[in-house]
């Protein structure tokens, strides 16, 4: 257990110092026998884009001189101005260990810049950035651990995914009846051979469902791991012959996956969500905090959930939140308070789902939470009873209002609330919100099987 502990500590103390310089990734670069690097970015739906580039080429790339055409890139720019550049954060240097061991392939996630040495106003990364820094002028620093839920399923002979799993693995459940547990097993050390601090793994309540937590970091940061450990799961499922998809709700009947963010801010090395004076344990600034979240909830889901797939998880009956409420002591509310208090104390969002682009979902959420510390914005009073219990009369009678419903009705509210526009700025928000509403539209001329059992025999 001692030894164990010692290598814990190792990597986590790895973890923190990655603050390399153009000459360490240099000479790393040749004491490893990296042979490819993959120059990493995000686009503004949350898919990981990437250049590669071999090893001749790297001073190049670490003097912010490799060029792409965004207009390639769907949100990105107009053809007429879509040169674009890439600067690699220094600090996200990892070797994929998942690669040959001779011509090893490494990557850095980068920013985009625009040939005007100016950051381009439609990175993700660079939005959450900007959120941060609006956290930096009152002093304080965000933290975050995500609660990433996932499926795996079984390939076709053409190794293309399905939906079929032969599994029946409830919540913690294990082998042999959790059918993914070796592949889980090998995500989990091969995320720690990439610097993570892995949590905890297990089965969740769906059968083929999963779930992997790993340690809490600064948004940034955890921005980029939420990306990385994505691109980790599917590849090492593939290597086991399945489909690790994060779908929000790829099968009828059964729990969705959700990506609970659990959140907190931190002022000269002080948690200061955490008081405790106050009967439950939270400070003013948790309460505005939480206020500020519920003020601009609505406006929001668009974000943190935006598929029109991540509605058929956000209905009653599997556990994934459909009120605007909190609560420290029930798990039906959207904003939940876990037990733990003093340094541990943090918010959990409950709605989000792992198809959200994370830096996008973490600048909302952060720049909510700021509006309500900033203009006082309590709180009502706590939900403490099961939600899916209370009648409507009780529900209304509570100031209880439903997330919204569909996919359109989160961009119509987003489009209501002024504040998210200014957080995402101009150009995010108006590419992202007509692909979402092209996206309603395709979904809503489609004719489900569904529709045709219900009514073809009876119309």
């Amino acid at each position: 257990m001692a030894a164990d502990s010692r290598i814990m500590k190792g990597r986590k103390e790895e973890r923190m110092r990655k603050n390399y310089t153009r000459e360490d990734i240099i000479q790393l670069v040749e004491d490893e026998d990296v042979e490819f690097i993959r120059l990493q970015f995000t686009d503004i739906f949350g898919n990981l884009k990437n250049m590669a580039i071999t090893a001749s080429q790297l001073e190049k790339a670490l003097n912010n001189e490799c060029m792409f055409d965004g207009s390639s890139i769907e949100g990105f720019a107009r053809i007429e101005e879509s040169d674009m550049y890439l600067h690699p954060d220094f600090s996200t240097w990892e070797i994929f260990p998942w690669r040959p061991q001779q011509g090893k392939v490494a990557r850095l996630i980068c920013d985009v810049y625009r040939p005007n040495g100016q950051p381009f106003e439609g990175d993700p990364r660079y939005i959450l950035k900007r959120a941060l820094q609006e956290a930096d002028k009152l002093g304080y620093t965000f933290e975050v651990g995500p609660e990433c839920e996932f499926f795996l399923f079984n390939t076709d002979e053409n190794a293309m995914p399905t939906t079929i799993t032969h599994e029946k693995a409830g919540y913690f459940d294990l082998g042999p009846m959790d059918f993914g547990e070796n592949a889980r097993r090998d995500m989990v050390l091969t995320l720690e051979d990439m610097g993570f601090e892995i949590e905890a793994s297990h089965h969740e309540v769906a059968p083929a469902q999963h779930e992997i937590d790993f340690r809490y970091d600064e948004a940034l940061a955890t921005a980029d791991n939420i990306m990385t450990f994505k691109l980790a799961v599917k590849t090492i499922a593939r290597r086991h012959g399945l489909h690790a998809t994060f779908m929000p709700k790829p099968k009828f009947g059964v729990n969705g996956s959700g990506m609970h963010i659990n959140m907190s801010l931190s002022k000269d090395g002080r948690n200061i969500f955490a008081d405790e004076k106050d009967p439950l344990g939270l400070s003013k600034e948790a309460y505005c905090f939480i206020g500020g979240i519920m003020k601009h909830m609505k406006g929001m889901t668009a974000i943190t959930n935006p598929l029109v797939n991540s509605y058929k998880r956000l209905v009653p009956g599997y556990e994934a939140p459909v009120y605007i409420a909190w609560s420290a002591t029930n798990r039906s509310p959207l904003i939940r308070i876990p037990a733990s208090r003093g340094n541990a104390t943090r918010i959990e969002l409950r709605c989000p789902d792992p198809s959200a682009n994370p830096y996008l979902a973490l600048a909302v959420c952060l720049r909510a939470g700021l509006d309500g510390i900033v203009n006082h914005i309590m709180p009502p009073e706590s939900v403490d009873c099961n939600i899916f219990r209370m009648t409507e009369e009780e529900k209304r009678s509570g100031g209880i209002e439903e997330i919204p419903g569909t996919l359109i009705e989160a961009v119509y509210s987003m489009e209501a609330d002024a504040f998210i526009r200014e957080v995402l700025g101009d150009h995010v928000y108006r590419r992202y919100i007509k692909a979402k509403k092209q996206e309603w539209h395709q979904y809503r001329m489609q004719v489900t099987d569904w529709e045709i059992n219900a009514y073809l025999n009876n119309v």
